[in-house]
């Protein structure tokens, strides 16, 4: 621990610059070091951080009221591929004109694609009605080690 005018003088001396590295600590935590040097290792570890860091992809599947079951069984494979994957996904039911009258066979259709979901993802969003949609979200389960 030296005082900041010795700290300073010593930054002076090795021709480096004396920068704080935690200003709220008791006392404040200075190093000396090239501050460009500094700045460019800051960045790199940025972006290392940012690297690493995974990507959501959101996938969305749609159907419509009456969606047919062979429609409804190709939809659920797509949707447990993309589960495997990895990505979220996000399915819902349109409804055009006055196929709007048929809410509770969407909010059905919705549920049991969930029901069947279940050992690959968990529900994040239950049925929800957001204008001529009705929507439900997924995300994978990890994988048991």
């Amino acid at each position: 621990m030296y005082p900041f005018d010795e700290a300073l003088r010593i930054a002076d001396q090795l021709e480096l610059d004396l920068v704080e590295i935690s200003p709220n600590a008791e006392p404040p935590v200075c190093k000396i070091v090239d501050y460009q040097k500094f700045l460019y290792q800051q960045k790199k570890k940025e972006k290392e951080q940012k690297a690493k860091s995974s990507k959501v992809i959101l996938k969305e599947i749609r159907f419509g009221p009456q969606t047919d079951d062979h429609d409804y069984n190709f939809k659920l494979k797509h949707a447990i591929e993309f589960l495997k994957e990895g990505c979220k996904v996000k399915a819902y039911v349109f409804f055009k004109g006055r196929s709007i009258l048929f809410k509770e066979q969407g909010e059905v259709l919705l549920l049991r694609f969930a029901s069947e979901l279940e050992d690959y993802a968990k529900v994040d969003q239950l049925p929800q009605l957001e204008g001529k949609r009705m929507i439900i979200m997924f995300s994978p389960k990890k994988p048991a080690k």
